[in-house]
């Protein structure tokens, strides 16, 4: 009677236990996008304090320049026509200027968004020191 060798097969456990523990490890480690914004603009400093919005809000940022949506850079004309596809127009708008801006393209976005009924309007700014 011949003895059987079995199969040596490698045990897996340690080597999923390994990969769960990689993947925990980038997942605190990575960082994540606080907020979509496409511009590096220079706030004005206001003393008022600071307000919590929802998540559902319409975020514009404008600088001397450009224009961007939800931190895509875009002209007026395509601002435009995404205003005109809102739905919810109590939705509030966050809007950040660079404080040197000229006042006619900040009267032109107002125009704009009470074109298309969106008038909960939020101005962002930095706090004072």
């Amino acid at each position: 009677m011949r003895k059987r060798r079995e199969a040596l097969t490698p045990d897996i456990t340690p080597l999923v236990d390994i990969v769960f523990l990689l993947l925990i490890f980038f997942l605190v480690s990575t960082v994540f996008k606080k907020e979509e914004l496409a511009l590096l603009l220079n706030l004005p400093a206001a003393g008022e304090a600071a307000q919590k919005v929802e998540r559902k809000e319409i975020s514009i940022e404008l600088s001397e320049e450009t224009v961007a949506l939800r931190g895509e850079k875009i002209d007026f004309a395509t601002l435009d026509a995404r205003l005109a596809e809102v739905k919810e127009k109590e939705r509030p708008v966050i809007v950040r200027i660079d404080k040197n801006v000229r006042y006619e393209r900040v009267v032109k976005l107002f125009d704009l968004l009470k074109k298309h009924g969106l008038n909960n309007l939020a101005l962002v700014n930095e706090p004072k020191p």
